[in-house]
């Protein structure tokens, strides 16, 4: 059997905005019924996702290429969950990723409340969560839960580098503030699961630009070498040599530098280039020793913790008495 020469432009569109899903209801308000997706999944021009939710791209998610890959696969789990459930509210960490928040795990299993908190036979692939009464906010048609309720629904289930990461990036991206945070952990604490999570706070700071610097700023803190400052500038005679992730004061009026190199930010030939001025910039003058890391480094079981100890004890690193803020003139 052949599958139908032409999907209809409406559903064309609801998979525009749903990473590429629909749903049962939407194929059959489209026109298209259980017959035709049935030969289309056969075609192998769709794939069953779970029960009653369909994926319009043939090519295997796995085998999928673009810039925003892990987002859209995390978006695609949201979106797996909203759409098996009538009027399927996103919530955990599935509501987070919508939200744009990073440090989330690679891949999410689907999450999804029933607006009642009633229960509903699903299939094994998407987890109904049965909370109380939450916040909730529009999301392209649907409901998902609010950032503060999500959350505290997420938190418990994650690992401690992806907690404070999701932490620092509501905080670096001024989705919330500390005040607000203090909600999250009103909530939280009577969650299942929460105890070790609440320890997380204090070691969340909007100053990490990114998961891996989240990560590397842990292993340090982990490894007895906590950094004297971040995301600290650094000019000579008034001129801008860069600004710079992690920064350790050293004796002599010295420091020690730490880049992490996120490879979604160093792909392109200019991007390399302009890492090649900074590089050059900062390892111009005799008072700067410039570690950098992939990445993948920085985000692995040991991270660059043990090798920063290793070399700042060589260096007679002590801890700064105040943190280092803003600029630093080496011209001085």
């Amino acid at each position: 059997m052949r599958p139908p020469r032409k999907i209809p432009p409406r559903l064309l569109s609801d998979a525009a905005t749903q990473e590429g899903l629909v749903n049962k209801a939407q194929c059959d308000a489209a026109g298209l019924d259980k017959y035709a997706v049935g030969r289309l999944i056969k075609a192998g021009a769709w794939s069953r996702v779970t029960r009653c939710v369909y994926d319009t791209d043939p090519d295997p998610v796995e085998r999928r290429r673009r810039d925003d890959y892990f987002e859209h696969v995390r978006r695609r789990a949201a979106w797996a969950g909203m759409l098996a459930v009538p009027g399927g509210i996103a919530v955990g960490a599935c509501a987070l990723a919508l939200h744009r928040v990073a440090g989330l795990p690679a891949r999410l299993v689907p999450e999804v409340a029933r607006p009642d908190g009633t229960a509903a036979k699903l299939g094994s692939e998407v987890v109904l969560r049965r909370y109380r009464s939450f916040p909730t906010v529009r999301y392209r048609g649907r409901r998902i839960a609010a950032l503060v309720p999500a959350l505290a629904q997420a938190l418990p289930g994650l690992a401690r580098g992806e907690g404070v990461a999701v932490l620092g990036s509501v905080l670096h991206q001024d989705f919330l503030d500390l005040s607000a945070l203090d909600q999250v952990r009103d909530m939280m604490r009577r969650r299942r699961g929460s105890v070790r999570a609440l320890d997380w706070f204090p070691l969340a700071s909007g100053l990490d630009e990114s998961p891996a610097e989240t990560a590397a700023r842990l292993s340090c803190l982990d490894h007895g070498v906590p950094p004297d400052g971040q995301q600290v500038t650094f000019t000579l005679a008034g001129v801008l040599l860069a600004r710079v992730d992690l920064v350790w004061r050293l004796p002599g009026g010295r420091y020690l530098v730490v880049e992490i190199d996120g490879r979604a930010y160093h792909l392109g030939q200019e991007m390399l280039a302009d890492d090649s001025v900074r590089q050059n910039g900062l390892v111009g003058t005799d008072r700067l020793v410039v570690l950098r890391y992939p990445a993948a480094e920085a985000l692995s079981d040991e991270g660059i913790g043990p090798d920063v100890a290793a070399r700042l004890t060589a260096l007679r690193w002590t801890p700064a008495a105040a943190l280092l803020r803003g600029q630093v003139e080496l011209g001085r």
